[in-house]
């Protein structure tokens, strides 16, 4: 009997939660994968915003009405950003075809407050997930997430937080495309 291979994520795969996960912090989530190495892993969950906007946490940012999302459950007192297109920020880390994490945050809000960097290509996280060493591949061991190679686009950073779980699913098709019709919960069917 042949052991199963567990596919091995990369930087900047969409982690997507297997449909019965009970862990709140990541029920039908999608969570972009900015670090893999063999310390830990670190992602942002794509498709949770929070309940605030960044003009209500930072002064820089006062006019800006704009959805901060939570990134995961680990510091949820610091603030990140993944931008997609050409880089555009000093210190900016690429994670996959045109998608950038982080950069120069002084620039950021020069840029934004100049009204030169496109507002619909930046998404904004408090805390992050994170997985110590092994970690991750243990949760992918048991099949709690699902492996996306989706490149993450414009139409990922459109999509609405509800749909983006479901669409990366049928999207990926055969038994995905199944699991993405699943119920919250199945005893509801």
């Amino acid at each position: 009997m042949s052991e199963e291979k567990i596919p091995t994520p990369h930087v900047g795969d969409l982690l997507i939660s297997e449909p019965f996960l009970q862990d709140e912090n990541f029920s039908r989530s999608v969570v972009l994968l900015c670090e893999h190495n063999e310390e830990g892993s670190f992602g942002l969950v794509f498709n949770k915003p929070s309940i605030l906007k960044i003009n209500e946490i930072l002064d820089e940012f006062e006019f800006l009405d704009l959805e901060v999302y939570v990134g995961g459950p680990v510091e949820q007192n610091t603030l990140h950003f993944v931008y997609w297109g050409d880089k555009e920020l000093e210190g900016s880390i690429q994670i996959g075809d045109n998608l950038w994490w982080g950069g120069s945050f002084d620039e950021l809000v020069s840029r934004i407050k100049a009204g030169t960097f496109d507002l619909d290509k930046i998404r904004f996280f408090l805390g992050y997930s994170g997985w110590a060493a092994g970690q991750l591949m243990d949760e992918l061991t048991e099949h709690t997430w699902i492996i996306c190679h989706e490149e993450v686009d414009q139409k990922t950073f459109k999509s609405t937080p509800e749909e983006l779980w479901r669409s990366l699913l049928k999207k990926m098709g055969g038994e995905f495309k199944v699991i993405a019709n699943y119920p919250m919960d199945p005893r509801l069917n």
